[in-house]
């Protein structure tokens, strides 16, 4: 099957392959010299690699957080089932950027590239609905405290479970039922062989969670504010202790909305104005950083996790520390 020679085998950003140009033209010469036979160069983009080694850390970290709360029978609530939801996401979007490299230099055709898109696409999807229903369940243990043990959470958890990942999985099969650029290039995101139309959903998808992720963690502050002054004038703390204690909780929150928003609203803006006609390494510079998103999720949803850390002091080391075991949770755990 012919194809634009133009269009990058990756599947992702396009027309690097424009800068191995000169080196096609002295491979030409050299073809017309009687004895001389020139071996094929692989040009191999140095984003490509970068963007499959992060995928290969994504893989291992998250891999770990899968592994621990599978092997565990005690991490089975509603907060551990979303925090394994969002890993396996992750999981599957960096198996998905080291598949892409692995295609998009060795097995090159246009059944791979939708194969990859799409479950890169359905990954990412799932790890952004993941933290949006990780950010209703921490409402919800706050608002509903006294009933949020109950069965009735368990039962909502898993129909959050059931419509992200369908709604993930539909987005991901868009590209390859036919919602693809490849018959008209004129019509391709930045991320080919998606549409400009798909990415535009996509992105403004994203600023809608974006905006209902702010506006929960709000309601979150006023929660943990509210109760952290409870607390204090129950005990008859100071107002500096509580002053502290909320001010570790908000910028706790602080961080988390402040890292998921530098990760990705820089590639949604992006793919919201620019086409196929901007530089690849725009699309490259914006799309790195939103997979940065998949490496630090562990870090800030699981290992920070007091149960999780007992588990995983318990695999690598046999035994608890007494000061992990004896430590309190507090707003900034939230």
């Amino acid at each position: 099957m012919n194809e634009d020679p133009k269009v990058n085998v990756s599947g992702l950003p396009r027309d690097y392959l424009d800068a191995g140009a000169a080196g096609n033209v002295s491979a030409a010469v050299s073809s017309q010299v009687p004895g001389v036979e020139p071996e094929p160069e692989l040009v191999v983009n140095p984003w490509d690699i970068v963007l499959c080694t992060s995928g290969t850390l994504i893989s291992c970290e998250n891999a770990i957080v899968i592994l621990i709360i599978f092997h565990n029978p005690s991490l089975r609530a509603p907060m551990f089932l979303l925090i394994g939801s969002l890993a396996l996401a992750d999981l599957l979007a960096g198996i998905g950027l080291i598949i892409n490299f692995v295609f998009a230099y060795l097995l090159q055709s246009e059944a791979t590239k939708l194969v990859t898109i799409g479950l890169i696409v359905a990954s990412f999807s799932a790890s952004v609905c993941s933290l949006l229903a990780i950010t209703v369940d921490r409402y919800l243990s706050l608002y509903y405290a006294l009933t949020y043990h109950s069965e009735r959470t368990v039962t909502f958890t898993y129909v959050m479970l059931i419509m992200l990942w369908g709604t993930s999985i539909c987005l991901g099969l868009l590209p390859v039922l036919g919602w693809n650029c490849l018959q008209d290039e004129s019509t391709c995101s930045v991320v080919r062989p998606l549409t400009k139309n798909n990415a535009a959903i996509l992105s403004i998808s994203f600023l809608f969670m974006f905006a209902l992720m702010l506006q929960l963690y709000i309601q979150i502050c006023k929660i943990v504010m509210r109760h952290a002054h409870q607390i204090a004038l129950q005990h008859h703390f100071l107002a500096t202790s509580h002053y502290v204690t909320t001010r570790k909780g908000v910028s706790t929150l602080a961080i988390i909305l402040g890292t998921f928003a530098a990760c990705w609203m820089p590639f949604t803006l992006y793919s919201l104005i620019a086409d196929y006609t901007y530089p690849s390494i725009y699309t490259y510079a914006t799309l790195l950083p939103a997979t940065y998103n998949s490496i630090i999720n562990p870090v800030i949803y699981a290992f920070r996790n007091q149960e999780i850390q007992k588990a995983l002091c318990l695999i690598c080391c046999g035994s608890i520390p007494s000061s992990l075991s004896q430590r309190a949770p507090s707003p900034s755990d939230v």
